[in-house]
């Protein structure tokens, strides 16, 4: 007997479509369409974007001359317009040829400062008065644009209007985001500007979206959608050709699969899609997601979703690998300290390599809201009696301590509400060791932690809840919480293994440079040490209590492996207990990053790497720290917060009794990758996708597809990889893409990396970034993900 729930919804479904055949034709036309929205090239979105009549952004339209400032000399006046597309600004230059790189979007950027916010104004910008001054700051590493207009007015609306811009790109879906991306290459390929396409037209801008077609199937596409037979296609010919170009096939047969031959997805129908996927298969919450993403309201009245809609949602956020649940803070944050990773850089003032790099305060801001929660600085004497920062006895340019501090007091809680702490590298003598001391006070003010929460010694470290919105200066200390003047407990600077070794020439020598140590040390600046206090290693303690709390000791990358292979047991349950700081070897002069992963492996908790240099090692530090709602803090695992652990991650089957889990990527399509040499026209991708897990070293794997010829606009591999995990609470998985060369290394495309634990099953979008970190919408991978043993 046929199951009444079928027939139901069979009869629904029919009844749906009797009542409403011409109207759902006519939807269908208009869904498809919405790939270049009525208007092609002379599109005004503002309509869409409820900015219609909107005052700032119609003067933004006209355009104002606003001044552009790089330094005390350099400040020209140019005119700044907002593109009718809503998405992007324009500037006029003297230099014709170059207007390519006049033009942003406003999807690249970060945010929009009022007044001298930037370290470019503070230090350029006064001649012109604070309020018609505004710093634009964009996302990955390219430099903030400084500008100053010519009235106050004039700079309120360009910074009211460009916040409404971002807040809408915010909201936009990936659908609208597309919509932008074709609509973009469209103007570009537009060469005589009519809102007309040309066959040759179309096919340069088939080249220019990464797609080599064949020039007889381009053409037969192209005269299918020239219906006025002029050999040019218009307005509603452009759509239904960039309609005909964006269909998804892949997701065309997963739709009709589930929905049937009638290709509408009834209620029901979508629950049993949903069920396979692992989300919540409830009637209420398939019915809230036809109400959310189908575009047909006849249909959401009937509780039905049609392809288009099937197909926003798939593009959503809900649907995405990364477990939007783990977007949000989610984990216990009232354990002690010593039980999180935490986000931290290494050299944070700089913005370049270690030689000769710029020293900025805008590397503090980019790291701070990139959730970094450890910040260093190497603080040198200064002249004026105002200490410095900058990597000392090398080229790179010096910043004054206290303009650091302002900014960390700035931005230090902008993006997360958890503690900051101040990784203190004092060379400074005594005089400006308390002038440290003091522009840590007055400027910090209650942010700073200058005693212990409850007035005692600490027997355990506080927990990152307690310390919301606060301040750490982790740093020497020279007395014991009792002011024992006999249990003086000095550490020696942080340093590399060879340095280390130059200077151990004996027990003599040592106890010579403590006394030195000793005298050289500002009560003013130890007396802010509180919880972090640094000391040199002296071995792993058994029980591991034994040590104070707040003792921590600082371990070079080559220190810490070696301490992981001799003992990386007595390392985990020490780190149970005890904080770490783990930094990159002095030789890395190019500032570049060791493997992060290997220091997690063994419980260090402050994993300095170098956040301005880009590679696989700064992907997998934003991928551990992508999930807890990006705070900064990410718990260990349970096995690495018992201080009587037997984990071991060169053998983690003797410590835990844990199944194999096998991870079955089958990576079906990609969409709309970036061209990588922009500059050649005629250059094409040749895509091949790359699975990496990283984890303990048994985990450690890598498996790939193969590449696809010149495409790198909808390219299809239908290829399955599978990669066994064993401890999953300690992996990464990176999905990487790669344009393959016969010649020489393969080029980087994109990548996006999460914890294992925040991987999502079944029909899945991959967003890609860029090398810094940045989105490269609308870039995705489309991906069939099942976990079995989980």
């Amino acid at each position: 007997m046929a199951c009444p729930w079928k027939i139901c919804c069979g009869r629904r479904k029919q009844k749906y479509a009797k009542e409403t055949e011409k109207e759902q034709e006519q939807v269908q036309v208009q869904v498809q369409q919405c790939a270049v929205p009525a208007g092609s090239l002379g599109v005004q979105p503002f309509r869409k974007m409820g900015l219609t009549d909107d005052k700032d952004i119609k003067a933004m339209l006209k355009g104002s001359k606003l001044w552009k400032i790089k330094s005390h000399s350099w400040r020209k006046q140019r005119l700044y317009r907002l593109e009718k597309d809503g998405m992007t600004i324009w500037y006029e230059s003297p230099s014709k040829g170059a207007r390519s790189k006049q033009i942003f979007s406003v999807m690249h950027i970060e945010g929009v400062r009022e007044g001298h916010q930037s370290e470019g104004l503070q230090k350029y910008g006064h001649t012109f008065p604070e309020k018609q001054c505004l710093t634009i700051s964009f996302k990955g590493k390219r430099r903030n644009l400084d500008l100053a207009a010519p009235t106050e007015m004039e700079a309120q609306l360009w910074v009211r209007g460009l916040n409404k811009l971002i807040k809408r790109v915010e909201a936009m879906s990936q659908r609208e985001k597309l919509d932008h991306w074709i609509r973009d290459y469209l103007h570009q390929a537009d060469e005589n500007k009519d809102n007309k396409m040309s066959f040759k037209e179309i096919k340069n801008m088939l080249k220019m979206i990464n797609i080599d077609m064949d020039d007889d199937y381009a053409f037969r596409l192209f005269k299918t959608c020239d219906r006025s037979s002029n050999d040019r296609l218009e307005e509603h010919e452009i759509e239904e050709f960039c309609t005909l170009l964006m269909k998804r096939p892949e997701l065309e047969e997963i739709f009709k699969r589930y929905s049937g031959e009638d290709r509408v997805l009834s209620v029901e129908e979508l629950l049993e899609f949903l069920r396979d996927q692992g989300e919540s298969a409830t009637l209420e919450n398939a019915r809230r997601i036809i109400r959310t993403y189908e575009l047909n309201e006849k249909a959401k009245q009937h509780d039905l979703m049609m392809q288009d809609g099937f197909m926003m949602y798939l593009l959503s956020p809900e649907s995405d690998i990364f477990n939007q649940a783990h977007a949000s803070i989610y984990q216990d944050m009232n354990q002690p300290l010593s039980h999180y990773f935490i986000s931290s850089s290494h050299n944070t003032y700089l913005t370049d390599n270690q030689l000769g790099g710029a020293s900025s305060t805008e590397a503090y801001i980019r790291a701070l809201m990139n959730g970094c929660r450890c910040v260093e600085l190497d603080c040198w004497e200064g002249p004026n009696g105002e200490p410095i920062i900058y990597h000392g006895h090398t080229l790179t340019s010096k910043i004054l301590f206290k303009d650091v501090i302002r900014t960390i007091r700035d931005y230090a809680f902008k993006h997360s509400p958890y503690p900051v702490i101040l990784s203190l590298e004092n060379h400074c003598g005594l005089e400006q060791q308390t002038t440290l001391a003091r522009h840590l006070k007055t400027i910090l003010g209650d942010m700073l932690v200058t005693q212990t929460i409850d007035g005692k010694e600490p027997q355990e470290l506080p927990a990152p809840e307690q310390l919301k919105g606060k301040i750490l200066v982790k740093g020497k200390k020279l007395r014991s919480w009792l002011g024992d003047d006999e249990n003086f407990n000095l550490c020696l600077e942080e340093e590399d293994e060879s340095q280390a070794e130059s200077r151990r020439s004996s027990q003599q020598d040592l106890e010579r440079l403590q006394a030195k140590d000793y005298s050289e040390i500002s009560q003013a600046l130890s007396d802010l040490v509180v919880y972090l206090k640094t000391t040199s290693f002296h071995g792993f303690q058994n029980p591991v209590k034994s040590l104070p709390a707040y003792e921590m000791s600082s371990f070079s990358e080559s220190k810490v492996r070696k301490l992981a292979k001799e003992s990386a047991n007595a390392f985990i349950r020490h780190n149970s207990c005890h904080i770490s700081r783990t930094y990159p070897s002095g030789f890395r002069t190019d500032s570049s990053n060791y493997n992060p992963q290997e220091m997690w492996n063994v419980g260090c908790q402050l994993v300095a790497l170098n956040f301005q240099t880009p590679g696989y090692e700064m992907d997998l530090n934003d991928g551990r720290f992508r999930e807890n709602g990006m705070c900064g803090y990410v718990l260990k695992p349970n096995f690495m917060q018992d201080p009587d652990t037997s984990f071991d991650p060169e053998y983690p089957g003797c410590g835990l009794k844990q199944d194999v889990k096998t991870l079955t990527v089958k990576v079906i399509t990609a969409q709309q990758l970036p061209k990588i040499n922009k500059e050649k026209n005629n250059s094409i991708v040749d895509p091949l996708v790359r699975v990496e897990v990283y984890g303990v070293p048994l985990d450690n794997s890598k498996k790939e597809t193969e590449y696809i010829l010149n495409n790198g606009f909808n390219p299809t591999w239908d290829e399955t990889l599978s990669l066994q995990v064993r401890i999953p609470e300690l992996a990464l998985v990176r999905f990487l893409v790669e344009d393959y060369d016969t010649t020489s290394s393969n080029d980087f495309i994109g990548q996006f990396t999460l914890p294992f634990t925040s991987l999502r099953q079944g029909y899945r979008h991959i967003h890609l970034l860029s090398k810094d970190g940045a989105s490269l919408s609308p870039a995705t991978l489309f991906v069939h993900i099942t976990i079995e043993g989980w």
